[in-house]
């Protein structure tokens, strides 16, 4: 990466939105050896790992290759975590320091508390900036270097992977380098010769997946310049297109289908919009359809697929609008191979045969931090990474997702785990037991809808507050509550949800 910003030299790098406040590359290049040489400055040790709890500020970029020059391990945590959830976290990957910002920071105290991390180790960014742009650089004689780039973890961001609690996500450096490849082959097979800086949305935030790995990690090593939003403001949000003239939109299909349909998107210029990518989630045919109405100037509007477990996408479709198909999340790039599978017998099966989908090549990760269990459930001894996705690929190879095996709930692109919710449900003293599905809706795709068999008197809103107080927004019960006299099951207590999902749309359960 250093190499690469240091080859766009004073190109603009990234910004931030609303206020304009930006960076080229040869200072973003500079300021990651300063934040890798403060961190040093500051005694952190070899392999410690740093917690990072920031929302998307163009200064996330150097602190987060600032950490990796300097040999520390990252764990890029949600900015929208309560307390207890960021203690779990940092619990689970041994963070030894956290970097964190008013006003998040209040719950990035209480955590590092809840989690036996000394105070003096929670570093209020606003400080830990102030000594990173003061620094000389001289505790960091050189950017640190792995022997073995394949084993080497350097990134571990959590997913719920195909069940149970979030899990960190082993990454390691030739993950990310492989990424900016794939990504950096199939963006350079565009036939046009004249290729400009783009200039590329940074709203999805930079602690996920998409984020991370494509947005400050493959669009900043193919030199276009990021511009940075904290959340969705409708009228920034349009501002910032119009103003900045953005060529490329990473999207998720909620944000598709406001583009798509909002009135108020007819009020800006957004014809310097030449490519939209809509991933995170399935985007349905019709809003496609819409969108190419709303910005007929567009180059390519087209869909791709991946997961934390890719690093971020390993499916997308061609970046010329002519070999786009619409309702299909793409072909896989360059060095991933895939194949569907039989539910029942694990055997591979031919085009347009429905099964699970499965990947394999150098953007899979390593595995699950301390949990082989899980590892071997979902990456086996070959190194095929069962997605969990069921769909299938036609004649040409171009792959469809068509339902889930894994149980996540996919809420705006935030996944959510039901056991996560069911946990806290039964957790009340007026409920027995609890099962959690999604459900679908316009806005966010799936909300997670709870079914609940009372121990005492207690109502729905009740039951919405109780949990609203101890989970982020993403994980609220958006799809409401519904009184059951029992949760169907099997014999070994796993909770049938499919059996819950076929009810609903009988009209036994409401």
């Amino acid at each position: 990466m250093l190499e690469r910003f240091e080859l766009f030299g004073d190109r603009s790098a990234i910004s931030d939105g609303p206020t304009g406040r930006s960076y080229t590359y040869k200072e973003v290049s500079q300021l990651t050896k300063k934040a890798g040489s403060a961190l040093k400055r500051l005694g952190v040790g070899s392999d410690d790992v740093i917690a990072l709890h920031l929302p998307n500020i163009p200064e996330y970029v150097p602190i987060f290759y600032g950490i990796q020059a300097a040999g520390n391990i990252i764990s890029t945590i949600n900015s929208a975590l309560l307390a207890d959830e960021i203690a779990y976290q940092l619990q689970d990957c041994g963070a030894k320091y956290v970097i964190s910002t008013s006003p998040i920071m209040a719950a990035a105290k209480e955590a590092a508390t809840k989690a036996n991390i000394s105070s003096q180790n929670v570093l209020d960014f606003e400080y830990l900036w102030d000594l990173i742009v003061k620094d000389d650089g001289s505790h960091l004689p050189e950017v640190y270097m792995t022997d073995n780039p394949d084993e080497h973890v350097f990134c571990l961001p959590y997913s719920s992977g195909t069940t149970g609690r979030p899990k960190g996500v082993m990454l390691t450096d030739t993950n990310f380098i492989a990424h900016a490849m794939v990504f950096g082959n199939e963006r350079f097979m565009s036939k046009r010769e004249d290729i400009e800086q783009e200039s590329v949305l940074g709203l999805l935030p930079f602690f996920h997946a998409y984020g991370l790995a494509y947005i400050i990690g493959t669009c900043l090593h193919l030199g276009s310049k990021v511009v940075c939003m904290q959340k969705f403001e409708p009228e920034m949000f349009l501002k910032i297109i119009e103003r900045e003239k953005l060529t490329e939109l990473p999207i998720v299909p909620p944000l598709a289908l406001f583009l798509a349909k909002d009135p108020m998107v007819d009020n800006y210029d957004l014809t310097a919009v030449e490519k939209i990518l809509s991933a995170a989630a399935p985007l349905a045919k019709e809003v496609e359809e819409l969108l190419w109405k709303k910005l007929p100037t567009a180059r390519v509007i087209r869909q791709g697929w991946g997961m934390t477990e890719t690093t971020a996408g390993c499916i997308i479709n061609p970046s010329e609008k002519s070999l786009v198909k619409s309702g299909s999340v793409g072909v896989l790039l360059p060095l991933i191979e895939g194949k569907v599978i039989d539910l029942e017998t694990g055997e591979s099966v031919g085009p347009n045969i429905d099964g699970e989908i499965c990947v394999k090549g150098p953007t899979v990760a390593k595995g699950y931090l301390n949990n082989p269990e899980a590892t071997a459930e979902t990456i086996n001894k070959d190194g095929w990474l069962h997605t969990g996705d069921i769909g299938h690929y036609d004649e040409d190879k171009y792959f469809y997702i068509v339902d889930r095996k894994k149980e996540l709930i996919k809420y705006k692109g935030f996944q959510v785990a039901p056991a996560d919710l069911e946990a806290v449900l039964v957790s009340n003293p007026s409920i027995a037991d609890a099962a959690v599905i999604g459900i679908p809706d316009d806005k966010g795709g799936e909300v997670p809808k709870a079914f609940v068999v009372p121990r005492g008197e207690i109502t729905e809103e009740q039951i919405k507050d109780y949990v609203a107080s101890k989970v982020s927004p993403h994980k609220r019960l958006r799809g409401g509550v519904t009184f059951v006299d029992m949760i169907p099951k099997t014999a070994s207590g796993k909770i049938l949800r499919r059996m819950i999902r076929n009810q609903i749309s009988d009209k036994k359960l409401a």
